[in-house]
């Protein structure tokens, strides 16, 4: 092994991402043989992970197939461009010498095994440094105690820090029409009003991005489109006003009243909304799909979803159809629901048959069988989205057919998902990826407008 680094791929790693063989250039990559035991036992099922499984035991197939001999290291295909050397991936032909490991770490753990792995190889050339890659931070915990080099696997951070995610919004300072305003043209189309305006701020603006001041004229604007030298800007309809309720619910602060233009847009096919707990996510989503779909009929219906991840222990094997499966999961919308769908006037009777159309206009589906389907003119709404991977909201963002619409709902504080970090999640993912895209619309709410109590609680806990 002729690379000065090692690194020594943890299973995780692996299943996290088929792709990792790729990642480390011109380095040598290392697969142990506990590696290759844990891959093959969980190899089979439908889970994402049995996939992902799948996926690297054929990629390693393949380039034994096209080299052969493994002794010297399979070389691994440049991916990157001015890229000069080939990276290799070996595999652990031989026993190695079983290193000594404290008495209360003993060698038939996988994670065990790995360590004495590495400490082995950094024996075999002191001149190379070998680093464990791994998801597990216990791991990582083992190894630093040893000093054993461990690094997290970064490939799939989407940024270096969360808090430089993008908002979807930006305040314009004091002095923006006196520097942005000396070019302006204004006009007016089907009732909207539009501004071009140039400036050195105009370079830093996505499509879509709210724009506001908090000066006494609470100027609200929408950038429709940009370039380097001018935008063009649509000052944003203003929701909180009670005749513009969408399905009886006005927005309460700023972040809300952009999300209701985001979500009420026909021009905007994703929005993804963040924000935590009480900020309005579910109940804006619900309101603005049910005011297109019931009353504007631009959608046939409304498909809900989510991930399957309980807080608390799981309650096991649930009985009946796919919805009846879904429903403990989708407390959340029954409760948006009741707040959307007051008693009418009619009593109970009136409020039942509400009840039913709702239902059947409404359609709640599994993650699990989201493969291989197309929703056409649909309004889709996935909750919990932080909690799946980049590849995962690949999967689920294609399946919208013409005329669908897909809200995203996320918590970033809340990722009960293995391995994930908000740095990593697939909804950090999309909202870093689609911020450029004229028919994509992100922002992020931040005041908590589900009771005081909540509020309160939501800060001070």
């Amino acid at each position: 092994m002729s690379q000065k680094r090692l690194f020594i791929l943890d299973t995780n790693v692996l299943m996290h991402d088929p792709t990792a063989l790729f990642r480390f250039q011109e380095h040598a990559v290392y697969l142990p043989m506990v590696v290759l035991e844990e891959l093959d036992a969980a190899k089979k099922g439908m889970s994402e992970v049995s996939r992902n499984v799948r996926q690297v035991s054929r990629f390693l197939d393949e380039l034994i197939t096209q080299h052969g001999d493994i002794e010297d290291g399979l070389p691994l295909p440049i991916t990157e461009s001015g890229q000069q050397k080939q990276g290799r991936v070996f595999f652990q032909t031989t026993a190695l010498p079983i290193s000594e490991l404290p008495e209360t770490l003993p060698g038939n753990k996988p994670d065990n095994s790995l360590l004495s792995t590495a400490i082995a190889l950094q024996k075999e050339d002191a001149q190379r440094k070998v680093t464990i890659v791994s998801k597990d931070i216990n791991l990582r915990i083992k190894a630093h105690a040893l000093r054993i080099h461990a690094e997290d696997y970064t490939n799939d951070k989407v940024l270096d820090d969360a808090d430089l995610l993008y908002s979807g919004k930006q305040a314009l300072p004091a002095d923006f029409w006196d520097s942005h305003g000396k070019e302006m043209g204004a006009w007016k189309e089907e009732g909207r009003t539009f501004y071009k305006v140039t400036g050195p701020l105009v370079k830093d603006w996505y499509p879509n991005e709210y724009i506001f001041s908090d000066t006494e004229d609470q100027f609200e604007a929408i950038i429709r489109d940009c370039n380097a030298e001018q935008a063009t800007i649509e000052l944003a309809r203003d929701f909180r006003h009670a005749k513009h309720g969408v399905w009886g619910i006005n927005a309460r602060n700023r972040e809300q009243n952009f999300a209701f233009n985001l979500l009420m847009d026909p021009e905007v096919d994703f929005v993804t909304l963040l924000g935590p707990a009480g900020t309005g996510k579910t109940l804006l989503a619900l309101a603005a799909g049910l005011a297109q779909t019931l009353d504007q009929q631009r959608y046939r219906e409304i498909i809900v979803t989510r991930v399957t991840i309980p807080v608390g222990e799981d309650i096991g094997f649930l009985p009946g159809t796919e919805e009846e499966k879904m429903t403990p999961w989708m407390g959340a919308f029954v409760d948006n629901l009741e707040v959307l769908n007051p008693t009418p006037s009619g009593g109970e009777w009136a409020r039942a048959a509400t009840t039913d159309l709702l239902h059947n206009r409404i359609k709640i589906r599994s993650l699990n069988f989201m493969r291989g389907r197309t929703f056409l003119n649909r309004y889709i709404i996935l909750d919990e989205a932080q909690n799946l991977t980049s590849k995962q909201m690949k999967t689920l963002i294609t399946r919208a057919g013409p005329g669908s619409k897909l809200i995203c709902l996320g918590n970033l504080a809340q990722i009960d998902t293995p391995y994930l970090t908000e740095t990593t999640s697939g909804l950090t993912y999309v909202v870093d990826r689609f911020k450029s895209w004229a028919h994509g619309g992100h922002i992020t709410l931040q005041r908590g407008e589900r009771s005081r109590l909540a509020d309160f609680a939501s800060q001070v806990l």
